[in-house]
């Protein structure tokens, strides 16, 4: 599909001439970065429970990675239609419903008696919750309130802030495991995400109808077809693709590796600890550099930076300071992909439909992270390690690498009638 076509211009100011007063930069930032914190840091700790929790219940390992693998497949399927309904409702009402779901599902977890149990709470109710309470709801609506000049710098603060979230909650987690027992630490941590029912009267627009702005009303369908047409959209999705295999196989296995190698159970704490601390920069630099980079050059830059990062950490002597050292080096290119990648969909597309192009292109890092953690487990039970895991991680860090290269975020240029 060409992306340059009649002259009328898509574009991607924050609010149309409407008179619609957008939200205040500064309540969007604090209340979506503190839900996005609070949904990614619970989301981050999962690891924590494979160990305490497959030895509970006498289950395997694949047992615990199949629930986690169908939380992200769920997540990824479920927030291509959180996006449609924030599109066209406005996130308030998706943010609501997913944070009492994202309560349910912790409670479910942590009375789980069945592996099927484990995949209906763990799994389902999880996943279709972080659709909504992540990061493809909210940067739709720092797309529709936040101009064009700022909006990659603001998604950069927003990732930030679900760094902050792993930094923060991962060795909570931990600590809650360890004082009240992984049950207990649940119920804790249910009762916690609550907390994101007030915030999201922050984050509720006025007169949502006709917010967006642009100069007509595009279908779905036609968003759908203009976006799957493009080549540089694929590669995005292809790209993203990696991304969640890499980044969920790290942080639901990281922990059970580290111990089969000898270490001590706090090493994995801290490493993923680390990773939050760490993702926190590499997150705003990210974002930053957005503004005035190109981000297909980021993005590449980051993939293989990862893969480079890997190929080092699996073929040097295993240490804690051999461990500190990766996560502190791969939390710098953690969630770093997250800005450019959806400002790259805003740039070229504009925001009328910037959440559900975006969970289309999460699905995609969804579907990587069912792979990535499923065959963790699945290899490691068939083989005994995670050897070939590491190296497809580091196969799949060059691909995405070399095929985010020949992308362009050129605005498209759109006629009326082919809207």
């Amino acid at each position: 599909m060409n992306q340059k076509t009649e002259p009328v211009q898509n574009t991607n100011s924050a609010r149309p001439e409407s008179g619609i007063v957008p939200l205040p930069m500064w309540q969007i930032l604090i209340c979506g970065a503190v839900v996005v914190s609070l949904a990614m840091g619970v989301r981050h700790g999962f690891g924590l429970w494979l160990q305490p929790m497959t030895q509970a219940h006498d289950w395997t390992r694949q047992d615990y990675s199949f629930a986690i693998a169908v939380q992200n497949i769920t997540w990824g399927l479920v927030g291509v239609f959180s996006g449609m309904l924030s599109d066209r409702f406005g996130a308030f009402k998706v943010i609501v419903s997913c944070a009492l779901l994202y309560a349910l599902g912790l409670f479910g977890m942590a009375n789980s008696e069945t592996p099927q149990m484990l995949v209906l709470s763990a799994g389902f109710l999880i996943g279709a919750a972080q659709a909504g309470t992540t990061y493809a709801v909210i940067y739709g609506l720092i797309g529709r309130n936040i101009p064009a000049n700022k909006r990659s710098w603001a998604m950069g603060v927003t990732a930030s802030a679900g760094s902050f979230g792993q930094f923060l909650m991962v060795p909570t987690s931990g600590w809650l495991i360890s004082t009240v027992g992984w049950h207990d630490a649940l119920i804790v941590l249910a009762c916690a995400v609550l907390v994101i029912l007030p915030l999201a009267l922050g984050l509720r627009e006025p007169s949502f109808e006709h917010a967006v702005n642009s100069p007509y009303k595009q279908s779905v369908s036609s968003a759908l077809k203009e976006a799957f047409g493009l080549r540089s959209f694929n590669f995005l999705m292809a790209g993203y693709f990696v991304c969640g295999f890499q980044v969920v196989f790290i942080a639901v296995h990281m922990p059970g590796y580290l111990r089969d190698q000898g270490l001590a159970p706090q090493v994995a704490g801290y490493s993923l600890g680390l990773i939050g601390l760490f993702n926190i920069f590499g997150s705003y630099i990210a974002g930053a550099l957005g503004q005035r980079m190109a981000k297909n050059k980021i993005l590449s830059a980051i993939y293989l930076g990862r893969a480079i990062a890997i190929t080092i950490f699996i073929n040097a002597p295993l240490t804690p300071m051999s461990v500190y050292i990766f996560s502190s080096v791969m939390g710098l290119l953690w969630l770093s992909t997250i800005p450019p990648t959806n400002a790259v969909i805003a740039q070229i597309f504009g925001v009328a439909h910037l959440s559900m192009l975006g969970g289309f292109v999460f699905l995609s890092h969804q579907i990587g992270s069912f792979m990535g953690v499923w065959l963790g487990g699945y290899l490691y039970d068939t083989t005994g390690n995670y050897d070939i895991v590491w190296y497809l991680c580091i196969a799949l860090g060059v691909f995405s690498a070399l095929i985010n290269l020949p992308i362009k975020d050129t605005p498209i240029q759109r006629n009326l009638a082919a809207a």
